[in-house]
């Protein structure tokens, strides 16, 4: 079964591979271990609120902590905070663990940290708990239109 990242992705006519994995945790960490895809080379989706019923998804690897004053100064908000998990899904169409930024339900500006943007190839999440998509980090802010910034920070 094609998620709605994965159809997402065609569409865009964006090269990608599927890994799927069994989905005995939620983390970055579990599934770059699933998987044996680098922990820094697994990228994260987090949905961020940055006040006024405004949001936005944030992609970092998987071994960095997002660095909320960073992405406030970004989107010029005094502060940000992770969306609870009813908003992130409501905004998303997808469950917590496992948030594509591909095929959202409600189109959201996306940042990509600029630490992803080094490698050749990624992993992220493909729209269901279980499934990845290896990707070009350029491919992914081609298909999303997304900014690349300094928004996180190591551990």
């Amino acid at each position: 079964m094609a998620t709605r990242a994965v159809q997402f992705l065609k569409r865009k006519k964006i090269r990608f591979e599927v890994v799927r994995y069994l989905h005995d945790e939620k983390g970055a960490e579990f599934a770059a271990l699933a998987t044996g895809f680098p922990l820094e080379r697994t990228v994260k989706t987090l949905v961020a609120d940055l006040e006024d019923r405004r949001y936005c998804l944030a992609l970092i690897a998987g071994n960095r902590r997002l660095d909320f004053k960073l992405l406030a100064a970004l989107f010029r908000v005094k502060r940000t905070i992770l969306a609870d998990k009813v908003t992130a899904e409501r905004l998303t169409g997808y469950l917590v663990g496992g948030i594509s930024p591909f095929g959202t339900k409600q189109t959201l500006p996306t940042v990509l940290d600029e630490q992803i943007s080094r490698f050749d190839t990624v992993m992220i999440n493909g729209g269901q708990r279980g499934v990845m998509l290896k990707i070009a980090p350029r491919d992914i802010a081609l298909a999303l239109n997304s900014s690349i910034a300094a928004i996180g920070r190591d551990g």
